[in-house]
């Protein structure tokens, strides 16, 4: 099944399933209030979709919701009255309601039994030119989908994608989402997971994820390898483990960060944060945590040109500082270092435990 734009077309497996998207279409067409017959809208809207739209699999009930949508995202193509009227807008608005009360609830439901304007299971699609075209679902199911233009999931609920992928095109392909399970993708798409709640990522690769997860909360990833700038800023309550990183200004203003089994490469990473704690991490990359309140690093090995400096509540535990020079610069510290320091400069206060140390700089204010 391919989806362009406003347009659907789907290539369905028997006759039957023909018979009914074609009773669904026609049902597009028209409007009734009750107990009157059904009326037909206009030549101009049935014009509109000469060519567009198809007979598609998907069950009655839902075969009305999305070609209502399509109607909506023709007209703002358009720019102009496509000839749909008022009553018909409203019968298409109202007809889940009236159906769920001639045949029970369960008819306008997701199987968990939640609503959505849009819900359902969407397998080995491409959605090609056209932007917007999931936008403000509920309770989809993704599988082995392919997205190559913008804005695909934006505003969506209760949203499973597996086996997906993202082309390059569908940049900020994912904003304003909440509870969202991504599984087994590939996110080529710069600028994506932007202002969204209860994200979770396992086995991802974000080979282009510059400016990538900003401003979203309630994030777990797992299993992910990104490379790009500004990863993860302004994020709040994140649970990150085996995680790989290769860009610079990451986790900058993030919040409640607890990160396990991870390699960045990075300089500038977890400037202006707040509440983060790191296990079992390499970083490197200059001028690491400046700024930060309460930064934690356990088991971890650090290189960093002048990193450390301006820290609120700095502890290390059984770190290595690895050709690591004016660190610590009007920081708080409390740190039991595994092997040597080779540089400290001006700590503010605190104690700083090594096996040995290389330059010591105190300077008077």
């Amino acid at each position: 099944m391919i989806f362009y734009g406003s347009a659907i077309l789907a290539v369905p497996k028997d006759s039957a399933r023909v018979r009914n998207g074609c009773r669904a279409a026609r049902a597009c067409w028209s409007y009734r209030k009750p107990g009157e017959k059904a009326k037909r809208v206009g030549r101009r809207s049935r014009k509109a979709y000469n060519g567009r739209v198809w007979a598609t699999p998907f069950p009655e009930r839902e075969l009305i919701k999305i070609f209502a949508k399509c109607r909506k995202m023709c007209y703002n193509r358009k720019k102009k009255d496509i000839g749909i009227s008022g009553a018909a807008t409203r019968w298409l608005r109202d007809f889940p309601e009236r159906r769920a009360e001639k045949y029970g609830r369960n008819q306008t439901e997701a199987p968990d039994g939640r609503k959505g304007a849009f819900s359902g299971k969407i397998y080995d699609t491409v959605f090609a030119d056209g932007e917007s075209p999931l936008k403000e679902s509920e309770n989809i199911a993704l599988d082995g989908c392919m997205f190559e233009w913008k804005y695909p999931l934006w505003y969506g609920k209760h949203i499973r994608v597996q086996n997906c992928t993202l082309f390059e095109m569908a940049r900020a392909g994912i904003w304003y989402t909440d509870d969202l399970e991504m599984t087994d993708c590939v996110v080529e798409a710069p600028k994506n997971f932007r202002r969204c709640n209860g994200l979770t990522l396992t086995n991802v690769a974000l080979p282009n994820a510059q400016e990538t997860l900003w401003s979203c909360k309630n994030v777990r990833l797992n299993r992910i390898t990104a490379k790009g700038d500004y990863f993860a800023m302004n994020c709040e309550d994140m649970q990150i483990g085996d995680f790989t990183l290769v860009g610079n200004y990451a986790f900058d203003g993030a919040k409640r960060i607890v990160l396990k089994n991870a390699r960045l490469l990075t300089k500038d990473a977890f400037w202006n944060s707040e509440d983060v704690t790191v296990y079992d991490s390499v970083i490197s990359g200059e001028y690491l945590g400046w700024n930060a309140k309460r930064l934690t690093l356990i088991n971890c090995t650090i290189e960093s040109l002048q990193g450390l400096c301006y820290v609120e509540d700095l502890v290390m535990k059984n770190c290595k500082l690895i050709d690591t020079t004016l660190a610590f610069e009007y920081s708080s510290v409390q740190a039991e270092i595994s092997g040597r320091v080779d540089s400290v400069k001006n700590p503010l206060s605190g104690c700083i435990c090594a096996d040995d140390f290389g330059e010591i700089i105190l300077e008077k204010d």
